[in-house]
């Protein structure tokens, strides 16, 4: 076979993936409404003007990616060269965040007095390269898909050579989620998008309004990636980051085929078990596309000695640990039926927290019903035994795919441990 033939097989081959997972994408998202008078009807009532329009952004980042698929300019780059162009992309962007950094700062610096005058310059040259990275931006997305997907192939993750769902990805800003949890139990029992840009003030003023109206915790918080397709990332220069939360993204889409996806919102452990597999394979692919592309970037294996070392000098402080503690009390405290008295400990770890360095604006309920989804490490899951229990299936498969395999049927603590058990007979 010729290889101009197998270059127009590989185009039709994109394309009749694109379109059956765009088809799957409309199918899955399309569902039922919640009943009249449920919280998630309220609260969707409440943020009807701050909804994020989904739709509008779906139709831009699709027909974007399907007219540059059609002329696709990366494949006339070697590899070194996409290799090399996705680093300077990545340059172009540690450039604007400092140049917007030094702007932001001379409007709110006292002894600047004409700030506008001041940063005219700056704001020039901020908007030119701004004009620069979202020329580049279609490619680098394409070359970052392409290095992914052959990652995953490689895997046995899709077939004729390329990874199935296909991997999409989008640089944009993202919006923010809204998380809502009960105040007497930790779990997600609504979970909406709010449009990208809302200052402080309206997170606050919102949370305050959806917290009186149901009596529940929320909490607006940012995010780094959301699973749409192609899948949203925050434009970011730090590679490792961008690769691990674009195989993250995919993983959700893989996900989204199988009975792991199709019943993510319907209990908190589904969610947890979903969000911790993406995370496992996130980090792993991620890992490997660095050493195969960019291996001066690969950061050390996070390993555990072998043996108790003796400190040297004073601990540095734990984040992760100290979170786990924290939840963990907030657990017992909830279980109890003492709901004020653990809102008011909550409010004085944050403090805690924020003295040593980690500013989080609100640790309620909410925080955890979210942050605690992802236990592929210990921190704000606590001594829920979902994650240690996706973290061992991982560990005791031979690789992603038979993961994969495994996980992606099972929806329940309960089916998660007898797969165990199930190995280990």
């Amino acid at each position: 076979m010729s290889a101009r033939l197998r270059q127009a097989l590989r185009w039709i081959g994109q394309h009749i993936l694109l379109l059956l997972l765009l088809t799957l994408l409309a199918l899955t998202i399309t569902r039922e409404g919640p009943p009249s008078g449920a919280l998630s009807t309220g609260v969707g009532r409440t943020i009807a003007d701050v909804r994020f329009d989904f739709w509008g952004w779906e139709a831009e980042a699709v027909w974007t990616k399907f007219t540059h698929w059609l002329l696709q300019p990366q494949r006339y780059m070697e590899e070194a060269d996409r290799v090399a162009f996705v680093r300077d992309y990545a340059a172009l962007i540690g450039r604007i965040r400092e140049l917007r950094w030094r702007i932001e700062t001379a409007y709110v610096n006292p002894e600047v007095t004409d700030p506008k005058a001041a940063t005219a310059q700056m704001r020039a040259k901020w908007l030119r390269l701004q004009a620069e990275a979202a020329a580049r931006q279609p490619v680098v997305e394409a070359i970052i898909e392409e290095q992914v997907g052959l990652v995953l192939a490689r895997e046995g993750l899709g077939f004729l050579g390329q990874p199935f769902p296909q991997v999409g990805i989008r640089f944009t800003p993202l919006p923010y989620a809204l998380i809502v949890s009960p105040r007497e139990r930790i779990e997600t029992v609504c979970h909406q998008h709010l449009r990208h840009g809302l200052d402080l003030a309206q997170q606050e003023a919102l949370e305050a309004q959806i917290d009186t109206a149901f009596d529940v915790s929320s909490l607006v918080t940012p995010i780094g990636g959301m699973s749409a397709w192609p899948a949203m990332l925050l434009e970011e220069n730090y590679l490792p980051w961008v690769l691990e939360v674009t195989a993250h993204e995919w993983t959700h889409h893989y996900l989204g085929l199988h009975p792991l996806g199709w019943e993510y919102d319907r209990r908190q452990e589904t969610r947890t078990i979903n969000e911790t597999t993406a995370s496992i394979v996130g980090k792993e692919v991620g890992r490997r596309v660095l050493a195969r592309y960019y291996p001066d970037l690969l950061p050390p294996e996070e390993t555990q000695p072998s043996q108790p070392q003796e400190p040297s000098d004073p601990p540095a402080f734990d984040f992760r640990a100290e979170m786990h503690k924290t939840r963990v009390e907030v657990d017992r405290l909830l279980a109890e039926g003492r709901v004020e008295e653990a809102e008011r400990y909550m409010e004085e770890r944050r403090q805690f927290f924020w003295e040593n360095g980690y500013r989080i604006r609100k640790l309620n309920q909410a925080y955890f019903a979210f942050h605690g989804s992802y236990a592929d490490r210990p921190g704000a899951a606590g001594e829920d035994p979902v994650g240690p229990a996706v973290r061992h299936l991982w560990e005791q498969s031979p690789g992603l795919r038979a993961f994969l395999a495994r996980v992606r049927d099972i929806t329940t603590l309960e089916e998660l441990q007898a797969a165990l058990a199930a190995m280990e007979d």
